[in-house]
């Protein structure tokens, strides 16, 4: 199957060093396309940059659009020690002060919105525009039996399974648990194909580290949730209480039948962000960006029209 980076982006895909949350020097994979005011395109858990591939070309148009591949994901470093909570947040903004000398807008989806909020928070001068679609900002738990699942396995032993090339080994079984998954947050699930089986399974099966990264990054999650639950300091807690200082125009886009997270999580965040507007799309379920992108790609351009170019 022809490479998805040489065929998206015309760099194909390339490789960004900065140094991570650690202090430890990581290969960021990335790739780009169009030009213009830079616009960042952020998957959520378990995804990588082939999240977006209904987005890039029609946003290109306009912008130039920026997809990369969290540490831990995709095609991008899977370092063996344990992460920090916020190890996300600190690298994003290493990420986009790296590729971008100006300020920059951020299309963010589920637990990648999360952290495009946190930036928005902490390094306002980074962000002019951000739409956030489906994100977990009011979780009362993991949403998926998946997520439950490998929230309960030791990473020592998920990290053996992976240098172990266990994954690999059942690589059909993993693409098909991959897609029933993907499938499961659709709302129409035939349009998830065989060639996106493929892709979205390809790091898993093909690069030792990535289910013991993802796991981690959802156990985090877990022990995060748990700590906003007991009234203890928390990143969660964290984000909410600052919405109020995030001043960039934001939309907010939610999908009427995520099946994650109620639309109602819309309508709260909507009333504590002051410059935000909502817009609920319909018969659009979490997986909003493969799931609905014509719906996505036109809110989106509509918002950004309205601005003024700087």
């Amino acid at each position: 199957m022809q490479d998805w980076w040489k065929t998206t982006f015309p760099k194909g895909r390339q490789l960004l060093k900065i140094t991570d949350a650690n202090g430890y020097p990581v290969s960021i994979a990335y790739g780009e396309k169009g030009t213009g005011k830079p616009l960042f395109l952020i998957h959520g858990i378990g995804g990588w940059s082939y999240n977006w591939r209904y987005n890039i070309e029609t946003l290109a148009k306009y912008f130039r659009v920026i997809c990369f591949d969290a540490k831990g994901y995709g095609f991008s470093d899977k370092p063996l020690y344990r992460e920090r909570n916020d190890h996300q947040i600190i690298e994003f903004k290493r990420i986009i002060s790296a590729l971008c000398d100006r300020s920059a807008i951020v299309l963010a989806e589920s637990l990648g919105g999360l952290i495009s909020l946190a930036v928005a928070e902490d390094y306002p001068e980074l962000i002019s525009e951000l739409i956030v679609v489906n994100v977990p900002i009011f979780p009362d738990g993991l949403p998926h039996w998946g997520m439950s699942l490998l929230s309960q396995i030791p990473l020592e032993l998920l990290q053996t399974s992976d240098l172990c090339r266990i994954p690999s080994l059942f690589a059909p079984l993993v693409k098909e648990i991959l897609a029933i998954e993907r499938r499961s947050v659709l709302f129409d699930p035939t349009k998830f194909t065989e060639k996106d089986a493929y892709w979205m399974s390809y790091p898993y099966i093909h690069f030792p580290g990535t289910l013991t990264k993802v796991a981690e990054d959802i156990q985090i999650a877990v022990k995060e949730i748990q700590l906003n639950q007991n009234y203890q300091p928390n990143l969660i807690t964290k984000i909410q209480k600052n919405l109020a200082v995030i001043k960039c125009p934001t939309l907010i886009l939610w999908g009427q039948q995520d099946s994650w997270f109620s639309y109602k999580h819309g309508e709260k965040l909507a009333k504590l962000l002051p410059n935000s507007q909502l817009k609920i799309i319909p018969n659009c379920d979490h997986d909003a960006s493969s799931g609905s992108p014509e719906a996505v790609n036109a809110a989106v351009l509509e918002f950004l029209k309205s601005r003024p170019n700087d």
